[in-house]
């Protein structure tokens, strides 16, 4: 037990070394040529001072208590079993090219990757350090995610003349059920984009928005029905460009409006996902402006690929034409001519 408390109080003042150290090396170059200062060689390579107190660092304290009781027998310990043994694997790898394998290639190339990544995201804000000044001109650009107005159901049938709205909505009347209403806008609706789903033009604002992808409607239409009950007709048809609509009120959603405090650390994400994204972007189109300097599709097109369906896309060479697949030909029949 004192062995172990001796242990604890050793590694609690061994990472504060290393610390000061670097941060000392920042302005001292007594303390940078320290840093600099080779502990060992392993073949063509060598270990400075800096790799093994940063490595060090690096380490759990529970862990580092594994490698001895003494700041002299972790360092000692660390070195041999952990920095040289890795460097020792290392240059074995090299000497029998096993970096030029290709899955240990594109491993390195991941690996190598992912640390560009994490480098440029490192270089992004957290949330936390997002300033109020930021999130609060997000909120405000951007109000409409956060205050949704009153919205209504609403189906509605367009007819070319008004006799034949007129009819329409007394027939409407007559059965007041969503299978009758639909049959009404599959005969006579002229709106051929609603006609089918029964005229149903999903959830509209009054300005015309609707819950439905590209889909507009006359603010005119929505109005009559804010003017009626869920579930009631509007009384007389609607005048409307290029005719005359039923309109028939089904539901109502309520106006809802977020607060800043209720979506403050909402918008934080999101500022801190676009600018890691904005930042890996313009990493992206750097290095690739600086590296990419040809791509040749025609040879990429000699590429064996094997799609999901099993199928496999026969070679070709570059320039060539590619054949026409159908049905294969039968057993014994002559090939099909090349194409030209």
């Amino acid at each position: 037990m004192r062995r172990r408390r001796r242990t604890l109080v050793v590694l609690a003042a061994l990472v504060p070394l290393a610390v000061a150290a670097r941060a000392l090396a920042v302005g001292n170059p007594a303390e940078k040529e320290r840093r600099d200062m080779i502990v060992a060689h392993v073949g063509p390579k060598t270990v400075e001072v800096r790799e093994l107190e940063d490595r060090l660092e690096a380490v759990p304290r529970f862990q580092l208590a594994t490698f001895g009781d003494s700041a002299d027998a972790i360092r000692r310990k660390f070195l041999d079993s952990v920095i040289i043994v890795d460097m020792l694997y290392a240059q074995g790898a090299e000497a029998r090219h096993l970096d030029r394998e290709l899955g240990t290639a594109q491993a390195l190339r991941r690996a190598r990757s992912n640390a560009t990544i994490r480098a440029a995201r490192n270089q992004v804000s957290d949330t936390a350090s997002v300033p109020a000044s930021d999130v609060l001109k997000y909120y405000q650009d951007n109000r409409a995610k956060f205050e949704t107005p009153e919205r209504y159901s609403v189906f509605r049938i367009l007819c070319r003349t008004r006799e034949e709205a007129v009819a329409v909505l007394d027939a409407a009347k007559k059965e007041p059920t969503v299978a009758k209403f639909t049959e009404l806008a599959r005969a006579h609706s002229l709106d051929k984009a609603t006609q089918m789903r029964g005229g149903n033009l999903g959830f509209v604002a009054l300005d015309g928005t609707s819950n439905e992808a590209g889909l507009k409607v006359e603010p005119g239409i929505v109005k009559a029905a804010s003017q009626v009950k869920d579930g009631e007709l509007v009384a007389q048809p609607v005048d409307e460009a290029g005719g005359f609509a039923i309109v028939w009120r089904r539901g109502t959603v309520a106006a809802t409006k977020q607060a800043l405090p209720q979506v403050e650390g909402q918008i934080r994400d999101t500022i801190v996902k676009e600018r890691i994204e904005q930042a890996e972007k313009k990493l992206t189109d750097e290095l690739s402006a600086k590296n990419v300097k040809e791509l040749n599709a025609d040879l990429l097109n000699t590429i064996d690929v094997s799609p999901a369906d099993g199928a496999i896309v026969p070679r070709r060479r570059p320039g060539q034409v590619p054949a026409l697949t159908g049905s294969p030909a039968p057993s014994g029949a002559p090939p099909a001519p090349a194409p030209p």
